[in-house]
């Protein structure tokens, strides 16, 4: 924290800080890997749990304590029970939007920091370093005692953009993954996005220059010697920048929204990611603000990891990152591809499927969202156990972006006990699909469309894909031949070597294994 101690208090308090930025790390760390990836969440969680004990505990300011340790409690008693029965009761069709709205947390949250921290910095001053100050001044410099507040105000207006902007966006993905919010656009909105995030910088560029003409032209000096630090009572001499300020928050609350609100379902998984890198940085910010290098390190990891992830998908989906901050990212189209005549589709029983995937020598299974709908992975799980017990080679086709959510198949499989070893990348997966047997192909739609590599006119042309149709046979299990998220008919229906196989997933599961287990 941004105070002037002494004693050993402090000195532990920093420990503590050492330990949790450091169980951060570690924590990142071991979550590229599945078999640790449990290990070190609970590490890292034990890290957070030492930094936010000692903050509460040891943190002293000017020799006071914290205090007000009924409204700590009282919220964090109040967060943790919410958060508990949230995580136990969500489905996992429904993680994506816990994690969109966990992510809108943290934005708002950052966002009210910002909001706190400038109403301070009007009405209460702030602390500059006396040392530097008397350098400065002993070496015939002018010195500016209010650099402080122009940089510190710097932070706390990237925080509340950030935070601002994370928090209205999460809310909208949120509600457009559990289909409260549809998509909505108007021809001219990424003029208009553009417009929006420029008055926003640019208002905050007037704000930074008004608040240095006016610590520098329009100051009473009113000055504390306090420790080490001397307190500048900056009156109201920023008092009448309040409006700019909030009229910045009002437009990038405005530009959360209206750059998700366009936003394609397939492509969510992108926005997703790209929303928790702002948390992180948004985060970062306060860490900045309290000279806290928990939340420092906390947002920094975040924000990087996020930044690096929303690449990797946008490489995986053929997307360029600029059309996602202007808001043209994954719009629901309507082109070509969906008006395209595609000709018959054939069905086949449960019965010539269960026989095709029992006597196949290698199978190849790709999940998708129905299989999440339908909460089939244990199923699924018991079918790959019994063909494998009958001597058939079966593995999972996992594409970047299957799912609704980064690592969403992933997380699902994990759940059922399905080895991490059985888990096929998108690369690993196509080159083994040329002498595969069989594909079964589990409610996943936009990933394995042809139409990404055939059809220019295509929406998600260009996009890769699992290419499941250089297998010998596809089984495509569906409710019904409607599109699928991205709102685009699938080439892969029509071909000669695809058959279709309607039903619930977790009901044709079960049937199937029974099939199976009868042969």
């Amino acid at each position: 924290m941004d105070s002037t101690t002494t004693g050993i208090w402090p000195s532990i308090l920093s420990i503590a800080y050492l330990i949790g930025s450091v169980t951060f790390i570690i924590g990142l760390k071991m979550l590229s890997n599945p078999a640790s990836a449990r290990k070190g969440n609970l590490i890292a969680a034990g890290g957070m749990f030492i930094a936010i004990v000692g903050t509460i505990f040891l943190y002293e300011e000017n020799g006071e304590k914290l205090g007000n340790y009924g409204w700590i409690f009282g919220g964090l008693l109040i967060g943790s029970v919410i958060g508990v029965l949230a995580a136990k009761k969500v489905k996992m069709t429904a993680m994506p939007e816990m994690v969109s709205m966990f992510n809108g947390m943290g934005g708002a949250c950052a966002m009210l920091i910002s909001i706190v921290e400038f109403d301070h910095l009007v009405h209460g001053g702030a602390e500059v370093n006396v040392v530097a100050g008397f350098k400065a001044l002993m070496a015939g410099a002018e010195f500016d005692a209010f650099t402080n507040v122009t940089g510190k105000l710097l932070v706390i207006l990237l925080g509340l953009i950030i935070g601002s902007v994370s928090f209205a966006g999460s809310v909208i993905a949120w509600g457009k993954l559990n289909g409260k919010i549809k998509d909505f656009a108007f021809k001219g909105q990424h003029i208009v996005n553009l417009l929006v995030l420029g008055v926003t910088v640019i208002l905050m560029v007037w704000l930074m220059v008004s608040a240095h003409q006016a610590s520098t032209d329009d100051v009473s000096f009113n000055l504390e010697i306090n420790n080490s630090s001397i307190h500048l009572n900056s009156g109201g001499s920023l008092a009448g920048l309040s409006a700019g300020f909030y009229i910045i928050l009002v437009l990038s609350i405005a530009y959360g929204v209206l750059f998700v609100m366009p936003i394609g379902g397939a492509d969510m998984p992108v926005v997703i990611s790209l929303l928790n890198s702002f948390t992180g940085v948004a985060a970062a910010c306060g860490g900045f603000l309290y000279n806290n290098p928990v939340m420092l390190t906390g947002g920094i990891l975040v924000g990087s990891a996020g930044t690096i992830l929303t690449i990797l998908m946008c490489k995986a989906m053929n997307r360029s990152l600029k059309n996602v901050l202007i808001g043209s990212f994954g719009a629901t189209a309507t082109g070509g591809g969906t008006a395209k005549e595609q000709g018959n589709y054939k069905e086949i029983s449960i019965s010539d499927a269960a026989v095709v995937l029992r006597y196949a020598s290698k199978v190849m299974i790709v999940p998708g969202y129905g299989l999440a709908v339908a909460q089939a992975q244990h199923v699924c799980h018991e079918l790959e156990k019994l063909l494998e017990e009958r001597g058939v080679e079966v593995n999972y086709a996992i594409h970047p972006v299957a799912g609704r959510m980064p690592g969403h198949m992933n997380v699902l499989l994990a759940e059922a006990d399905v080895p991490y070893e059985k888990l096929e990348e998108m690369e690993q997966a196509n080159a083994a699909l040329p002498n595969t047997d069989a594909v079964l192909v589990l409610g996943a739609n936009d990933v394995v469309n042809p139409a990404a590599k055939n059809d220019p006119s295509s929406p998600i042309y260009g996009m890769p894909i699992l290419e499941v149709e250089l297998a010998k046979m596809v089984i495509v299990n569906k409710r019904s031949m409607k599109p699928g998220y991205a709102g685009i008919e699938n080439e892969l229906f029509f071909q000669p070597k695809t058959s279709m196989l309607f039903g619930d997933a977790k009901s044709v599961l079960q049937q199937l294994v029974a099939e199976v287990k009868a042969l």
